[in-house]
């Protein structure tokens, strides 16, 4: 803003320092802090979790307005940023101006575009945003993007155009109205550095072959759909680690033929296939036994299957998969009885336990009862 010109009364300058710049700053003085972090954070790349305001040596806290903190025009702010807690490579400042405004809570706009933005740090967070369709300025970032969250919106359709962001590494789509007849699986095929790709919380009732071509997936999370099959092709997967499929279902249904239409009831043996899986989360479905194939999992550590109708586990799971400490059955027909008749019982048992106890020397858990594996446990 050009010298001399006055400001609305609410409004204050202030001077953010930061990696050794100024980043000069209009607000309402009645705006909160947690308002001044949002604003910087398209400027310096640092998420507002990760932003540690601090003025005449105090830290300033989030929901406390700038006027009662006694930040008034002319304060300097520094911003000090947590490690890791930032968009793309790393905090980044751009070249940028004033420009007038009636807006009163912020006269301060950045020169460069959100798509420039885009291009430079490689992630687009448009989560929470009220988004009905993927804006079109994303297919600009082409190459560029190697993250993409437009997850909790109301997006309907996932188009072809995705197969254009060839470089995508992480695709989170978590929380809106996709379904089956809007997915382009044959776009999202063509993603073959894909390495996260999480679905939780949509329509989807079916997952195609073509899931088999991300080769690259370390992370699949297809919670909460209407998923009623897995297919074979998920053995492709090789470098998968986590797989969550957990509550598939429709809400609101609780007619037994209903329920079985609409629930995973098997998983398929090429699930053994998957040699680098080190969680699986199957719980509160309507599976009735798991493939002996299992037992190939070597490398998994965490598997939980509560909420199905289960009676027995594969023979071999102890045995071979001896990284395994966590098993949650709560609510299936597996006791501990039957726990114990399995080979390989004792050492998963003594896994668990060292697992529990390594968690209460680090206080991390509850510090009550262990309570874990089938609903009848087995008390250390």
């Amino acid at each position: 803003m050009a010298e001399g010109t006055s400001l609305p009364p609410t409004v204050i300058n202030i001077n953010v320092q930061f990696n050794g710049r100024k980043i000069p700053i209009s607000i309402n003085s009645e705006s909160i802090v947690k308002d001044l972090k949002s604003l910087l954070q398209p400027i310096t790349n640092v998420l507002p979790r990760g932003q540690k305001l601090i003025c005449k040596g105090k830290v300033l806290t989030d929901s406390m307005t700038l006027k009662a903190l006694q930040v008034t025009n002319g304060s300097k702010v520094m911003l000090v940023a947590a490690r890791g807690l930032h968009q793309g490579e790393g905090p980044i400042i751009n070249d940028t101006k004033r420009i007038e405004t009636t807006d009163p809570v912020t006269v301060y706009k950045p020169m460069t575009s959100r798509t420039a933005q885009w291009k430079i740090t490689g992630v687009i967070a448009l989560s929470e945003c009220n988004l009905k369709v993927v804006p079109e300025e994303i297919w600009d970032c082409g190459l560029h993007t190697r993250v993409l969250d437009v997850s909790k919106n109301f997006i309907q359709e996932v188009p072809a155009k995705f197969g254009s962001l060839k470089c995508l590494n992480k695709l989170f789509l978590d929380a809106n109205d996709i379904s089956d007849e809007r997915i382009s699986w044959e776009g999202l095929s063509n993603l073959k550095s894909l390495t996260i790709l999480s679905l939780n919380k949509n329509h989807l009732t079916t997952l195609p072959s073509t899931l088999g071509t991300l080769t690259s997936l370390k992370e699949l999370h297809i919670s909460s759909n209407k998923l009623t099959s897995i297919p074979d092709q998920l053995g492709l997967l090789k470098e998968l680690q986590i797989l969550t499929l957990n509550a598939n279902r429709r809400k609101n249904c609780f007619h037994e033929k209903c329920q079985h239409s609409t629930r995973i009831s098997s998983v398929p043996s090429s699930i053994g296939d998957c040699c680098c899986l080190v969680e699986i989360n199957l719980s509160s479905n309507l599976l009735v036994e798991l493939p002996e194939t299992f037992g190939n999992l070597v490398n998994l550590k965490v598997l939980h299957l509560s909420n199905n109708g289960l009676t027995s586990l594969p023979s071999t799971l102890f045995k071979m998969c001896t990284q395994l400490s966590t098993v949650n059955l709560h609510r299936t027909e597996i006791t501990n009885d039957i726990l114990r008749q399995i080979d390989g019982w004792e050492a998963f048992d003594e896994r668990r336990r060292l697992k529990h106890k390594k968690q209460l020397d680090f206080c991390v858990g509850s510090s009550g009862v262990f309570d874990e594996g089938a609903d009848d446990d087995y008390r250390p």
